[in-house]
């Protein structure tokens, strides 16, 4: 089976984008500490990687981030708060371009073909979300391992995305509950800390409206 390689946010958006991808791939997750608020979503993407069985879940800390992000956006600063909606303070930036270097690193160590990200067609707020981003960053990966990849020591990165595949966030959704059922509830979305969602900052709406549309009863504790 080929492998693939996940950024894995223990959220709704990337486990689902396991589901998706479980049964042609063997999946390996990869985490991030960059200094975000929410840092619980590590133990949720720790205890997803072994439900979802996935190969390996790599934990990377590069909390150094949050100093070199200094106050540029509300995830990662205390000076900032965190909207109930979109603006563009919430958008750290070239998170993706980040995470996906260092999960390509990964996946041409482990001969992986794909590199995979949750972002979708709701994500259109998100620059490094898009597909034309996407596209790019993965012609220029290839390109940094090109002779290993015509040598056939590399096998050249596909880096996919259900934004590339033209799906939202509720059709997303369908698929990780058509799979995990009532565990997806304990996927974690909130931008902030804490033992139960906030339930009002914008990701918490994305997710609450994600259910609705989805036609899914949202059995997520939040706050409010």
């Amino acid at each position: 089976m080929k492998k693939a390689v996940v950024v894995f946010s223990g959220g709704i958006d990337s486990v689902s984008t396991c589901t998706y991808l479980k049964q042609k791939y063997e999946l390996y997750g990869i985490s991030f500490l960059y200094g975000q608020k929410a840092n619980q979503e590590i133990k949720k993407a720790k205890s997803f990687a072994k439900i979802l069985g996935l190969k390996e879940h790599k934990v990377v800390d590069i909390n150094f981030m949050k100093k070199l992000y200094g106050d540029t956006n509300a995830l990662t600063s205390s000076k900032k708060k965190i909207p109930s909606k979109f603006n563009y303070s919430v958008v750290v930036p070239i998170r993706n371009g980040i995470f996906l270097s260092i999960a390509t690193a990964w996946a041409f160590s482990i001969n992986a073909s794909l590199v995979a990200y949750g972002a979708h067609m709701g994500d259109k707020n998100y620059p490094d979300c898009r597909p034309a981003f996407s596209k790019k960053i993965e012609f220029a990966f290839n390109q940094g391992e090109i002779d290993g990849i015509k040598s056939g020591i590399r096998k050249r990165i596909q880096i996919w995305s259900p934004y590339k595949a033209k799906l939202s966030k509720k059709q997303l959704l369908k698929k990780g509950y058509d799979t995990l059922g009532d565990k997806i509830f304990n996927t974690w979305s909130c931008y902030k800390n804490g033992k139960v969602q906030c339930g009002k900052c914008e990701s918490c709406n994305n997710r609450k409206a994600a259910f609705l549309e989805a036609g899914i009863e949202d059995k997520t504790p939040y706050l409010v």
